[in-house]
């Protein structure tokens, strides 16, 4: 299956959604624990993972009505779609 290059645009266009990404692809864990990893504000890695979700490139592990210790994970899309940037070398974080 080809890589959605809009997807890879979508990512990359976010230093939040870039870290985000980044460090789902390494196992399934919390906005907490993303925001701590990256050095970025909780509020912002939420709303990144809120538009990820919303293009099925991350899915949450946990049920919906959960409010805290949300987890999430990488879909096969997503590790698709970060496969490409780092292959590409386009995710600039910072």
């Amino acid at each position: 299956m080809p890589v959605d290059w809009d997807d890879v645009s979508y990512v990359i266009s976010s230093q939040y959604r870039i870290g985000a990404l980044e460090r789902l692809s390494e196992g399934p864990t919390t906005p907490s624990r993303i925001a701590a990893d990256t050095d970025k504000g909780i509020a912002h890695i939420s709303r990144a993972l809120q538009g990820l979700r919303e293009r099925g490139l991350v899915e949450l592990l946990v049920s919906e009505d959960r409010r805290k210790g949300r987890v999430y994970g990488i879909t096969e899309q997503g590790e698709q779609v970060w496969e490409e940037i780092e292959s590409e070398e386009l995710a600039t974080t910072g």
